[in-house]
């Protein structure tokens, strides 16, 4: 697991070994390997948001080298099922084929655009990249509102990939 401190909120953000685990399968670690990704689902616990399972990607996502679309229609079922569960929808993860991450302008725009077209409580939504490094330097973990993204730095007490 890792954890990231949320700023001054009190909170932390803790990635489950197998959210990790689901994510590093799909690194790209050879030239052909297009982007991958899905989404990121939590249970909520005072200040403990604790990301214990991660979807995607789905067949009919559209996946490229340097690009993914997610099939949107299949999202929102995977919401719809995880919150029957008790689990939230928190935010997105994919993959760059580079080995520190960092938010395209694309990815910027994408997900301050997905946080003002939802309805939700909480004060922004994750965006997760997994890139080819090892962690927890080759995963950028962010928290993204409707105009800007702040970078989450882990806490390094609490890496423990294997």
């Amino acid at each position: 697991m890792i954890s990231y401190p949320v700023g001054d909120s009190g909170q932390t953000l803790i990635f489950a070994r197998n959210v990790l685990e689901h994510m590093d399968a799909h690194r790209q670690t050879s030239w052909r390997a297009p982007e991958a990704g899905g989404q990121l689902f939590a249970r909520i616990d005072g200040p403990r948001i604790s990301i214990v399972e991660a979807t995607g990607p789905r067949p009919t996502d559209r996946r490229r080298r340097c690009s993914y679309v997610p099939d949107r229609k299949a999202e929102q079922a995977e919401i719809d099922q995880r919150f029957r569960l008790g689990l939230q929808f928190i935010g997105d993860w994919h993959t760059h084929p580079e080995e520190w991450p960092r938010p395209s302008s694309i990815d910027l725009a994408n997900v301050t655009e997905c946080v003002s077209r939802s309805t939700h409580n909480l004060g922004g939504f994750v965006l997760a990249i997994r890139g080819t490094g090892t962690f927890p330097q080759g995963l950028f973990v962010g928290i993204a509102s409707t105009s800007s993204i702040a970078d989450l730095h882990p806490d390094r007490q609490s890496v423990s990939t294997g």
